[in-house]
């Protein structure tokens, strides 16, 4: 059995379609997609409206999950990281976990024959 890896990515929603063509063309055909809010080191930003201050602390962000075992950990990666990577404060994490099983319930097939 091939060893299966969950990769998490979270980074600005701007960068999304990028980031998914990018791994489209490495071989990721499939991806879960969340929007979800956070912070790290941006820690929000204060913002006026109608005269009046007020704190944006949770800032909005993309979350892209994906499980895989036929592409290369490293190709997914670096591929990630060459699109999202500005800079700046805010480009994201990446987040990689081992994954013991998949089972897939419509056919109950499991791991590798699941993903694919």
């Amino acid at each position: 059995m091939s060893e299966m890896t969950k990769i998490e990515i979270i980074t600005r929603q701007n960068k999304f379609e990028e980031l998914k063509e990018a791994l489209n063309e490495i071989g990721i055909n499939g991806m879960t997609v969340y929007n979800v809010l956070g912070y790290g080191a941006q820690r929000g930003h204060r913002e006026k409206y109608r005269g009046a201050e007020y704190s944006i602390d949770l800032m909005p962000k993309i979350k892209v999950e994906m499980v895989v075992c036929s592409v290369p950990v490293d190709d997914v990666v670096n591929t990630a990281v060459r699109v999202l990577r500005t800079g700046e404060i805010g480009d994201g994490k990446i987040f990689i976990s081992p994954v013991s099983k998949v089972i897939k319930v419509r056919t109950g097939e499991t791991d590798r024959d699941a993903l694919l």
